[in-house]
């Protein structure tokens, strides 16, 4: 079915199923590229793009579109990624505020001139991610490790491994969502190491 622009936001503002559907088909590519500049993460990007429509949804009975609902959702998008930009920016500063004051910062930069700190923190971190990634699943670390590891194609990999490109996608999205999540809890208890040892 084809929507113009005012019968397309009537029927958004109805809760009509059809409507959203309409603008995953003919948005939702379009906003993760413009997500994913901002972002430089498909994965997350297509996450705030999700959430965006979810949230449109959410909202439905109070939408007030004036402009076109393609720009509408790419302000929208813009808008979230800026703020989680902003987010994250704030939540590394408050962390190194709170945790890393000065003294310990100039401690740890007279300790890394004066011992091998930085090897034993980059063979740290390289043991870190090779448990992280032997903590996935059977089949979810296979295509990953063929991804990062073998620099196979989705295409070459879902051939090898009889399964759909698809489904390399959608490992590899789970894979980097569980690594990101799993490492993050590593650099904070990384930061309260320092702390405790200054």
């Amino acid at each position: 079915m084809k929507y113009n622009e005012e019968t397309l936001v009537e029927q958004l503002i109805s809760g009509d199923e059809k409507a959203y559907k309409y603008i995953y088909d003919h948005h939702y590519i379009l906003l993760c590229r413009i997500a994913n500049e901002y972002l430089n993460d498909p994965f997350l990007a297509e996450t705030i793009v999700g959430d965006v429509i979810y949230h449109l949804w959410e909202i439905h009975t109070s939408l007030n579109i004036n402009i076109s609902v393609r720009y509408y959702l790419i302000k929208a998008v813009r808008n979230r990624c800026i703020n989680f930009l902003k987010s994250e920016y704030e939540k590394r500063e408050t962390c190194f505020s709170l945790f890393a004051p000065d003294d310990i910062l100039e401690n740890y930069t007279k300790a890394s001139d004066s011992y091998p700190l930085d090897h034993l923190l980059e063979d740290e971190l390289e043991h870190k991610i090779k448990v992280t990634i032997s903590k996935l699943p059977q089949e979810c670390r296979r295509v990953f490790i063929k991804s990062r590891f073998e620099s196979k194609s989705y295409e070459e990999i879902a051939q090898e491994l009889c399964i759909s490109v698809n489904t390399v996608k959608y490992h590899i999205k789970n894979a980097l969502a569980f690594i990101r999540t799993d490492l993050d809890k590593y650099l904070i208890s990384l930061i309260f190491l320092f702390i405790s040892f200054s």
